[in-house]
């Protein structure tokens, strides 16, 4: 948890990248991510250097050399003026910084095409100094307060890409449970929002396994994978990742849609997405084996389709999609649905409030999770409405309780009048009863089952509303002859109040 004051330095010098003339928060956000890239660097140098001198043995695989030492954070932040420092790391810092080879991590890849746009000394010795105050080394902060940066990016990109809310993919990984040796895969990462909400929960929970020299190795390097065809959200991401202590993700360039999935085909144990809707594709656009799953140029069921290529069988999946894709009528559609259906395992369809995603999309949205089975077992679906998430449902998305009383494990408990206000902690808690006693929910309740053969008999159409039972309250009315009897008394005591008037102006 960041303090106020953390947050309002970020804040100040947000704002001096506005005054400064940066005002596109992405490119705010990249900037950043190199300087800080470039700290690191001289951090695990500073770290090679400490060992060597312990072992009194030569520097291993040094990131600096002689040659090269003044391009160090700690070298170029120490000249005497700001000009001086801006000359140093736009002609000299970032050249060196595009071929570099660097650690041989997956941030090196990403920074290789690292651009400098931060325009004036004074804007950049902010920054610089922002960073230097900023407790990178603190294990719980770090990754906090990028969270909290990246927080700010409010606009969605050009391919219909949005910034998941943190407390959705906290709800959605908490349902999902991922375990130490599952490995985990978002082919639409972004800004790698569910990978890090994954780790967390696998360090927070399987604590003692990841001190397995094994497991970790796993965890660090095997365990997370993300793909995004956008190189600016590759580095965000695989700094995102960085900063939540996981030392190797993969983190790669791949348009999923349009590159064949052969070589990833069944390699992943868990599926955690929130693609972006972003209309319609071209057929010679879309992967081949893509569109031997289903016929469509909708980008949405492509997913689908992509998700159920990429899991293993008795891979789960938990994804979000636009509400098209639960009724749509077209062939594509119902061909998908009765694939998820009938020759896997759908097991709950989470409705989400249309607001959720403001204010990048008013878009209405649902959690689909699902196993592949590749020989069905859907026996009953659980079906929830979420109507309030905790935040108001307008642009602005205001909290609507205390910060200990939002999310989906919220450190204090909700009041009966609260819980109106945030459904998650009420979600999770049925979900896990979803096997259970909610089988016995009544279709008027906010959550309940319905069996496979129901879902068949409606055309396969998913829509909460479509199973959802509404009690009309009989309500009794007064004889229209009683209505009118007072009327009538009303209309006489105006017109004998206006007679005295009349007669107090005469």
């Amino acid at each position: 948890m960041i303090t106020g004051e953390l947050k309002s330095k970020i804040d100040r010098v947000w704002d001096a990248f506005w005054s400064g003339g940066i005002s596109n928060p992405l490119e705010v956000i990249e900037q950043i991510t190199y300087l800080m890239f470039i700290k690191r660097l001289d951090d695990l140098q500073r770290r090679k250097e400490g060992i060597a001198t312990h072992t009194k043995q030569p520097i291993k695989d040094p990131i600096y050399t002689e040659a090269d030492n003044h391009l160090r954070w700690t070298q170029f932040t120490a000249l005497g003026h700001p000009d001086d420092m801006l000359k140093v790391v736009q002609d000299q810092v970032f050249p060196w910084l595009r071929q570099l080879g660097g650690d041989e991590s997956t941030y090196s890849l990403h920074m290789r095409d690292a651009r400098f746009t931060i325009p004036t000394s004074t804007l950049l010795a902010k920054v610089v100094d922002m960073i230097g105050g900023l407790p990178l080394s603190e294990r719980d902060t770090k990754g906090d307060l990028y969270e909290y940066m990246l927080g700010k990016i409010a606009t969605a990109g050009q391919n219909g890409q949005f910034r998941t809310p943190r407390h959705i993919i906290e709800l959605i990984v908490e349902m999902m449970a991922p375990g130490p040796g599952d490995e985990i895969c978002d082919p639409a990462c972004g800004t790698a929002g569910f990978l890090v909400a994954s780790a967390q929960y696998v360090s927070r929970t399987h604590r003692d396994a990841l001190l397995d020299v094994e497991q970790r190795s796993h965890f660090n390097s095997s365990m997370f994978h993300g793909f995004d065809f956008d190189r600016t959200m590759l580095r965000i991401a695989s700094m995102n990742m960085l900063l939540h202590e996981v030392e190797q993700p993969d983190i790669r360039y791949r348009d999923s849609l349009a590159e064949s999935a052969s070589s990833d085909a069944g390699k992943y144990t868990m599926i955690l997405a929130n693609p972006p809707f972003a209309g319609s594709l071209d057929y010679e656009a879309t992967a081949k084996d893509l569109q031997q799953i289903v016929k469509t140029k909708k980008t949405e069921l492509l997913f689908l389709a992509l998700f159920l290529r990429l899991l293993k069988p008795g891979g789960r999946a938990a994804v979000i999609v636009p509400d098209g894709v639960l009724f749509g009528s077209t062939k594509a559609h119902r061909d998908v649905r009765r694939m998820l259906v009938e020759e896997h395992k759908l097991e709950s369809v989470v409705k989400l409030p249309s607001g959720v995603f403001k204010p990048y999309a008013g878009v209405s949205t649902a959690i689909l999770s699902f196993v592949r089975t590749d020989s069905g077992g859907t026996d009953e679906v659980w079906f929830y409405e979420v109507t309030a998430d905790g935040f108001s449902l307008d642009d602005k998305r205001t909290p609507l309780l205390a910060e200990a009383k939002l999310g989906c494990r919220p450190t204090e408990p909700l009041l009966d009048g609260e819980k109106t206000k945030n459904n998650l902690p009420d979600v999770l808690a049925r979900w896990a009863r979803r096997n259970g006693t909610e089988r016995d929910r009544s279709r008027t309740d906010y959550s309940f089952c319905v069996s496979r053969e129901e879902i068949a008999t409606q055309g396969y159409d998913l829509s909460f509303n479509r199973y959802k039972e509404t009690v009309e309250q009989e309500i009794e009315h007064r004889p229209t002859s009683e209505v009118f009897d007072e009327l009538e008394r009303l209309e006489a005591s105006i017109q004998h109040r206006l007679n005295n008037l009349k007669g107090m102006l005469s």
